[in-house]
Formats: structure tokens, C-alpha cells, sequence
């Protein structure tokens, strides 16, 4: 709650530049807002003054540009409530869609529930009936229209975002996962006003070529910076809308993977703080399910310098499903790339977070699945010698997920087919769990693995164990004679004292 409350307090500034939206107004500037007696009123809509003033000098039909003209424009702090379109003439539908959506840019404070609630109300049911006339195609909005309702939502989605918990106590150590869950208290009308853009975006009415005019490259900046919102019922609608974008405007689809990639790399070298990679990887999961093979370069190297490096930052778990997902997707595309995911895997294997340890291990179990032999031959040696590793961790969990590996019967026929190699390399890690490892579970799936392997190759299996048994001889007489060292130079010491 204290979180929630010194969040109200403090805005973030969004990393876009949000000067296209800002007009001053009786000499006093603050977030792009004026405030007025009754009502916040947000300048980002530049359409209902000078900017459809502008607009309207496009227009080729004189009659529609004065009745437009002359529509009259809600004074400041006041907001009344306009007939439905479907009761309007036809030949003024397009002025008082207009005039909607001039009602839909007033901002209002949301923290106080008691507080202009007629107001609220009013444009929260023109926001629905906005959103109602998209989805039905019951108007055919004029190119002006589609700008200024482009002006409309952004002025009321793109804001100030409040601070994370972590600026606010300024502290670093608070893990995300724990941190308490962020809602936008002004969701009510956020929602719709999401809701209309993706209508906007999927309508079979929506010309690209005027849309892409508004729905630009700083637009889809602008969506990006936002996935930073700690609400994930927004992330989840802007991962929507950026991937119907995606789908939809081809000549957007280079700038929004290299935006996501620079994205990635402030993430990953930089701040461990955002709140969106989830979703980011979600919409890549689907991109990537799309690309044409031969796989172009340019897309090996966001496997490289963007997704196997997501392995390193610390909060890992809070996106590990969807990053699995996507390297999963690489591999099963490409099965070249084996040998680069498992090896980029070992680069960056947690040594003390035993949780990530186990995530790490279920993603190799996943990549193995659609490795073939001849990459797997490639790699085998450093993977083993990690799942050895692996095998004798203290921590049980990590212990058990290495030992399930031997479940899978494609790693398990991977491995047969090179036991000669990868046996030697764990022998002496199954001999230790099975005489000294403290979990049961463990002692348990060591002995089956054990057994497997004696099935598998009887000869072999006796010729490991000779072997451990010699290593086993040298390791005692190294030990005696260290002891006999320190005996002599203690006896040396006392002589001579």
C-alpha cells in the first residue's frame, strides 16, 4: 500500500519525446498537462486546437470542411455528453466523431474516486462508442478523423509512467517477482482507448497506406517505450497491437526487431529492469515462427547477440518460458545452431543461483530434443563435463532435473550412440552421488542411470571402473604422502625448537 501511495506521488518520464504533444497554456507547463478549475486537461491533443485547424485545410469538399469547421469545440473544465452518431445525420457523422473524440482527450485524476464522476462517465461511453463504430465499420472515417483519433490515443496512452518500487525505496536488492503488482487506476478508459487502436489496426477497413501516415516510426517507438508499464493488463494489449502492427505494416517490421534489440541490450547490459521482456519475447516467439529459411544473417545474429545473452541477467525467471520458447524456435528452424545455443548455454551457466540452474537444465533438455548428431558431437565434451557437474550439486533439485535427462529417449539415444566419450566423462559423478549424496531421490535416479549405462555397454562400463578405482589408489597414496610430509616437517620443527 505505502508503494502504491508514493507511486501516485512521482511520475517517470517516457523515453520517447513526447514535445510533438506539449502545448503551453496561461504560462504554466507541467507533464504536458493544464490544469483548469474542473478538469485536467492534457495538451497532447493538438487536434482540438491548431492541429485540426490544420488538418482541415486538406480537405478537397468545402461543405464538410465548414461543417467541421464549425463544430464547436468543448470549452475547457466542461464536458457534456453528445448524441449517439447512429442518431446524427449522415452528413454531420464525420464532425461529431470529431467532436468524440475531442471529448476523449480531457484527462482526469483518477486517484480520487469521488471526484468528476459525471465527466468520467461521459467519456468513458464515448470512448465505447468510438470503439463500437471501429469494430462495425458503421462509419467510414475520413483520413482527418483517422489522424486526430491517431492524436487522441496517444495523448491518452502515452504518459508518464509512475516509478517502479525499487526508484521509489531506492533500493536495487528487491527482486522483480517480489515486487507488489502496479494497476493503472485509470484502466476504465485506458482500456477502451487500447481497445479502439486494436480495432483500428485489424479493421479490413483501415487503408495501410494512409494508417502507416499516423502510425509511424515514432508512434511504434513511442508503444515500445510503454511495455515498461508495471500493469500487465496493458503490456498484454500492447503486445497485441505491436504484433498485429507487425503483421500488417511490412515496411515497420526491420525498425521494430532492431527497436526490440535495443531494447534487449539496455536490459541485459545496462539496468535488469524492465517490465516487459516477457511480452517483447512473446511477440518474437512468433516473428522467428515466420521466417523464411535459409535463415537470413541477420536474424543468427539476434540469436547471438541478444537472445542467448537474455541468460545472463538475474531475473531470468520472470521471462525464461518465453526465451526457451524462442531459442527452442531457432533451433527447430535451423538444427545447425545446436552447437551455438548449447554452447552459448555453457557461457553463461549460473554458478551459485540454484534456481536458474534448473531452468538452464530444462532449457537444454528442450534444445537436445531437436539436436541431431552430428551437432551434438560438436558441443558433448563442455556439455558433460556441466552436467557433472550438475549431477553432484548439493542441491537436490539441480541434482534430480540433470538426472531426468536420462528420461528423454532422444538424449538418451544422443548419448548411447557417444557413450564412449560421455561415460568417462560422469563416471566418477555417478560413483559419488551413489556413496555419499545426501538426497534419496537422487541416490535413487543415480543408480538407474548407472544401470543404463551398464546395459548399455557392459565392457565399457568395467573399463570406467578400473579407471575410477586407479584414480580412486592415487588420490589414497597422494594423501598418505602429504600426511607423511607434514609429519616429517612437524618432527623437523620440533628438533629444532
Amino acid at each position: 500500500m505505502l508503494n502504491k501511495i508514493i507511486k501516485r506521488g512521482h511520475k517517470k518520464v517516457p523515453k520517447s519525446d513526447p514535445s510533438d504533444f506539449v502545448v503551453a497554456a496561461s504560462g504554466n507547463r507541467s507533464s504536458g498537462s493544464v490544469s483548469t478549475s474542473n478538469v485536467v486537461v492534457n495538451h497532447a491533443s493538438r487536434g482540438a486546437g491548431a492541429g485540426a485547424g490544420a488538418g482541415f485545410g486538406m480537405m478537397n469538399n468545402s461543405t464538410q470542411q465548414q461543417t467541421m469547421m464549425s463544430a464547436a469545440v468543448p470549452a475547457p473544465g466542461t464536458i457534456e455528453a453528445l448524441p449517439m452518431l447512429k442518431d446524427v445525420p449522415m452528413a454531420e457523422r464525420q464532425s461529431f466523431f470529431f467532436r468524440k473524440l475531442q471529448v476523449c482527450c480531457y484527462q482526469f485524476d483518477f486517484n480520487d474516486t469521488m471526484k468528476m464522476v459525471r465527466e468520467k462517465e461521459i467519456k468513458r461511453q464515448t470512448l465505447a462508442e468510438l470503439v463500437d463504430c471501429v469494430q462495425s465499420n458503421s462509419l467510414k472515417i475520413s483520413e482527418i478523423n483517422q489522424e486526430e483519433m491517431l492524436k487522441m490515443i496517444s495523448v491518452n496512452i502515452f504518459r508518464c509512467l509512475p516509478p517502479a518500487s525499487h526508484e521509489n525505496t531506492g533500493s536495487e536488492n528487491v527482486e522483480p517477482e517480489e515486487e507488489e503488482q502496479y494497476l493503472e487506476a485509470s484502466w476504465p478508459h485506458l482500456q477502451l482507448v487500447y481497445e479502439l487502436l486494436l480495432r483500428y489496426i485489424v479493421s479490413a477497413d483501415t487503408d495501410t497506406k494512409v494508417a502507416k501516415k499516423f502510425i509511424d516510426h515514432s508512434f511504434v517507438l513511442k508503444l515500445l517505450d510503454s511495455f515498461e508499464s508495471e500493469d500487465p493488463r496493458e503490456r498484454e494489449y500492447l503486445k497485441t497491437i505491436l504484433h498485429r502492427i507487425y503483421g500488417k505494416f511490412m515496411v515497420h517490421r526491420p525498425f521494430i526487431r532492431k527497436a526490440i534489440n535495443n531494447i534487449f541490450y539496455r536490459f541485459i547490459y545496462e539496468t535488469e529492469r524492465h517490465s516487459g521482456i516477457g511480452e517483447l519475447l512473446e511477440i518474437l516467439g512468433s516473428i522467428i515462427n515466420g521466417f523464411a529459411l535459409p535463415m537470413k544473417e541477420e536474424h543468427k545474429l539476434f540469436l547471438v547477440r541478444a537472445l542467448i545473452p537474455l541468460h545472463k541477467p538475474k531475473p531470468i525467471a520472470m521471462y525464461h518460458q518465453q526465451l526457451s520458447y524462442c531459442i527452442v524456435q531457432f533451433v527447430e528452424k535451423d538444427y545447425k545452431l545446436c552447437d551455438t545455443v548449447i554452447r552459448g548455454l555453457l557461457k553463461y551457466w549460473p554458478v551459485t543461483n540454484c534456481q536458474k540452474e534448473v531452468l538452464f537444465l530444462g532449457e537444454l533438455e528442450e534444445v537436445l530434443e531437436a539436436t541431431q548428431a552430428a551437432e551434438f558431437q560438436r558441443c558433448m565434451v563442455p556439455l558433460f563435463r556441466q552436467v557433472a557437474r550438475c549431477l553432484n550439486s548439493p542441491h537436490f533439485q539441480v541434482a534430480e532435473r540433470a538426472l531426468f535427462l536420462w528420461n528423454n529417449e532422444h538424449v538418451v539415444s544422443l548419448i548411447a550412440q557417444n557413450r564412449n566419450v560421455i561415460l568417462p566423462i560422469i563416471f566418477e559423478a555417478l560413483e559419488k552421488n551413489i556413496r555419499s549424496h545426501w538426497n534419496q531421490a537422487v541416490h535413487g535416479l543415480t543408480v538407474n542411470v548407472r544401470k543404463m549405462f551398464l546395459e548399455m555397454d557392459a565392457d565399457l562400463f568395467e573399463d570406467c571402473q578400473k579407471q575410477y578405482a586407479e584414480k580412486a589408489a592415487r588420490a589414497t597414496d597422494l594423501e598418505k604422502q602429504r600426511e607423511l610430509r607434514w609429519q616429517r616437517l612437524a618432527a623437523a620443527a620440533g628438533q629444532g625448537g
